[in-house]
């Protein structure tokens, strides 16, 4: 039942049906948002001609109000994919600012929801955040301490020393300071993130996850099929804090002892090059398939087929495949990010404590071992996909529902 009289203005720059990532968790909110809520969803002009298809042939949704901006393409030339995406998105939040403050005045909605890009460190609409201002889920103020980053590639280990600069001066940082300020409700990722809040500002945080369990069987044509290796997949764009060189290194020590293992690398990124390097220098690189960047349908044919999971990123990140595999009743192995790996326990996943550098590699290690018995695997599965049935997008839209009634009383 919709709440009377609540209406959200929901800033919503990466929206869009059929897609994973940001982009697909963003269709997901504004999807049980609108079960509870009168909404008016303003995301990029280039997701309209996926969105109003969808909703044509969807019309219980037709009452969300959705709004459309880019800039014009003589001035976004320079973009191109997530190339430039976070000077573009700051200049689409600046030049978007008008449509919220004129929507929410004609229509009388007070709460404003700045939904993705779920980063503190990037702008928010200056009249949206003066309303009632719900932010999140947001994160972004993670790092890679510099024992993983050494590993890098040149530029990768600059922007990780830059990105520890810019946490330590946080402090400093006005627009993060104001946004805290301004905030009449945080949804943080993880608590790295609540922990980095000014203290006299916490109060109004709370953990909550961005991602959650799709229905994705549906989707699937192909299910797992028997054979003789053991197939574990890793998916995300390639980018060096998501830990795929850690996979590689401890694949390879698995694998000298166990030839009838394969490892799947899903995903495109800067960091490519590398690791196909490691691969190769660690005497598997024919059992290791990079696939580049997949469509949906065939990204869940390759997880219906693998056996295990592995999503080794060192800060929050790649979680949509991790809650993909409770749907599937995939066991997973993940590092503990403090984030939604509050939703995952050893009874049904190994999650791997975030230490150092040769004791987490020797704990994925240890991880592929054990789960290599297929006896092993079908247990952690079976409870995966029964635990999976808790952490539901209709569980996460009820208990965001409950929480902003909660926090909008009297406002």
């Amino acid at each position: 039942m919709r709440a009377v009289n609540h209406k959200i203005f929901v800033s919503a720059y990466a929206c869009e049906p059929g897609l994973g990532s940001e982009i697909g968790v963003g269709w997901h909110w504004v999807l049980q948002m609108s079960r509870y809520f009168e909404l008016w969803v303003l995301t990029r002009e280039s997701n309209r001609p996926t969105i109003e298809p969808w909703i044509a042939e969807h019309p219980e949704y037709c009452g969300i109000h959705f709004l459309y901006f880019d800039l014009p393409k003589w001035a976004r030339f320079w973009k191109k994919g997530l190339r430039g995406v976070r000077t573009y998105y700051n200049i689409w939040q600046h030049c978007t600012n008008r449509i919220v403050k004129r929507t929410m005045r004609e229509n009388n909605i007070k709460i404003f929801h700045h939904l993705t890009y779920g980063n503190m460190l990037w702008k928010v609409s200056s009249y949206g955040q003066k309303q009632f201002f719900i932010w999140g889920p947001v994160g972004g103020l993670e790092t890679i301490p510099a024992e993983f980053s050494r590993c890098y590639a040149g530029k990768a280990r600059i922007i990780e020393w830059v990105r520890r600069a810019v946490i330590k001066l946080l402090p400093l940082n006005y627009g993060f300071k104001q946004r805290c300020k301004n905030a009449d409700l945080v949804l943080c990722k993880t608590e790295i993130t609540r922990d980095l809040i000014p203290a006299n500002e916490r109060y109004k945080s709370v953990l909550f996850t961005d991602v959650a369990v799709d229905d994705i069987a549906k989707t699937i044509e192909e299910k797992s099929t028997c054979n003789d290796k053991i197939e574990y997949i890793t998916v995300g764009r390639l980018d060096a804090w998501r830990g795929f060189d850690l996979v590689i290194e401890s694949f390879a020590r698995v694998a000298r002892n166990n030839p009838n293992m394969h490892l799947t690398i899903v995903g495109k990124g800067s960091d490519k090059k590398r690791l196909q390097a490691l691969a190769q220098n660690n005497g598997i690189a024919d059992k290791v398939t990079f696939t580049g960047n997949v469509e949906m349908n065939e990204y869940y044919r390759l997880l219906s087929k693998a056996d295990v999971v592995i999503n080794a990123s060192l800060k929050e990140g790649a979680v949509t495949v991790s809650f993909d595999s409770m749907a599937m009743g995939k066991p997973l192995i993940c590092l503990d990010t403090t984030g939604y790996t509050r939703y995952f326990s050893n009874e049904y996943a190994v999650v791997i404590p975030r230490t150092t550098r040769a004791e987490v590699i020797d704990n994925l290690r240890r991880a592929m071992e054990r789960l290599s018995n297929a006896e092993e695997r079908n247990t952690i599965g079976e409870k995966a996909k029964n635990a999976g049935r808790q952490f539901t997008w209709e569980t996460r839209g009820k208990e965001f529902r409950d929480l902003v009634m909660e926090r909008v009383k009297g406002f």
